[in-house]
């Protein structure tokens, strides 16, 4: 029988299986509104047989999108509009997630197929951009953010508090905070972007009281018996990866103890000057390693899309879930297509019934892989 098409419970949410669609944001949203875009995307996603659909990142306030195309969750047309979405991905069998988060320093972007780069000085779609310190990314990313007064630190705090209540009244199931990336909390973390001289800056302590804090704060008002969960960056790739993943699993152990129910394992992505190691599964043992080391249930998303990598990261306990994204963008019904490749018991069992009906008495060339 195939791990990765066992069931998952974590609190008081059981996946039909080990396959999650990670967050992957579609940039076509206006004022922060999702709209019929995103509702058809996101249904044909969850139809595809996956246990888990995350929505992508989903800005807790205005300045918090990367790019002005991207979802929102500060205000109730929106929180309207997601319930919606979560209402359809359950329909379809999997569990309702989303991402909420700040895009920090990277903010106020135009979208990656419009240049990827920081919006002009003087442009009307661009808006000025908040980080712990005023230290731009760099690249096309060249504006310099403003640092954040403690005021500002305190709204931000307070806005994901808002975001949460809004995601859990829309529906959702599963709550991931967006600490990865170069974004608002990775950048507070980050020796890269955090330059500060009080208590949010400095040493590992104080860099990571922000992301410390926020899970705090999130943590009271989201369900006990939902998963709260976060996706962090561990490792650069810029030369000083074992300091990093060492501070990584410290302030993993301390998410656990603030109530953090798992956690993806990704990429910092807190500088262009990095060398990251791209091959399939590359991140595997770095999961597993964060895994053994604070017993919090882990995944990650970079290159688990072949079968027999994702089938042996679960059935050895590397990680617990496999998030597989552009696999998915691909071939929405791409889990039905691991179901046949790894040999599950009727594996068009995967996809809603009157898809899986027809297609277990299809002999034709889709039947076969």
């Amino acid at each position: 029988m195939s791990t990765l098409f066992s069931p998952f419970t974590l609190k008081g949410v059981t996946l039909r299986n080990r396959i999650a669609v990670p967050p992957m944001c579609q940039y076509s949203a206006t004022d922060g509104v999702p709209n019929d875009w995103h509702l058809a995307h996101y249904t044909g996603l969850a139809r595809g047989g996956a246990g888990l659909v995350i929505v992508e990142a989903t800005a807790v306030s205005p300045e918090g999108r990367i790019s002005p195309g991207c979802t929102g969750l500060w205000n109730d047309t929106q929180a309207a509009e997601m319930a919606k979405i979560a209402h359809a991905i359950e329909s379809a069998g999997a569990v309702p997630g989303i991402q909420i988060g700040h895009a920090g320093r990277k903010a106020s972007a135009n979208r990656p197929w419009e240049g990827d780069d920081h919006i002009a000085e003087g442009d009307p779609r661009g808006w000025p951009t908040l980080s712990p310190s005023a230290i731009a990314f760099g690249g096309g990313l060249s504006k310099t953010p403003q640092e954040m007064t403690h005021d500002d630190i305190a709204r931000v705090k307070a806005d994901f508090v808002a975001a949460a209540k809004r995601a859990h009244k829309a529906g959702f199931k599963w709550l991931e905070l967006h600490f990865a990336h170069g974004y608002l909390g990775q950048s507070f973390l980050s020796v890269h972007a955090n330059q500060r001289t009080d208590e949010y800056g400095g040493d590992f302590a104080g860099r990571s009281r922000f992301l410390l804090e926020t899970l705090a704060a999130v943590r009271e008002v989201w369900p006990e018996n939902l998963p709260l969960t976060a996706r962090l960056g561990v490792i650069e790739y810029d030369g000083r990866d074992e300091e990093t993943l060492s501070e990584a699993i410290q302030l993993t152990h301390k998410f656990r103890e603030g109530g953090l129910d798992f956690l993806s394992v990704s990429i910092g992505f807190s500088t262009p000057n990095s060398n990251i190691p791209w091959s399939p599964g590359f991140l595997a043992p770095v999961a597993q390693r964060i895994k053994a080391e604070t017993a919090l249930p882990v995944a990650t998303a970079w290159g688990m899309d072949d079968p027999q990598i994702a089938e042996q990261a679960i059935s050895t306990g590397q990680m617990d879930l496999v998030m597989m994204g552009h696999a998915h963008l691909a071939n929405p019904h791409y889990s039905y297509q691991l179901a046949l490749k790894l040999g599950v018991e009727k594996p068009a069992n995967v996809l809603p019934t009157p898809y899986a009906h027809w297609l277990a008495r299809y002999r034709g060339a889709a039947s076969v892989q």
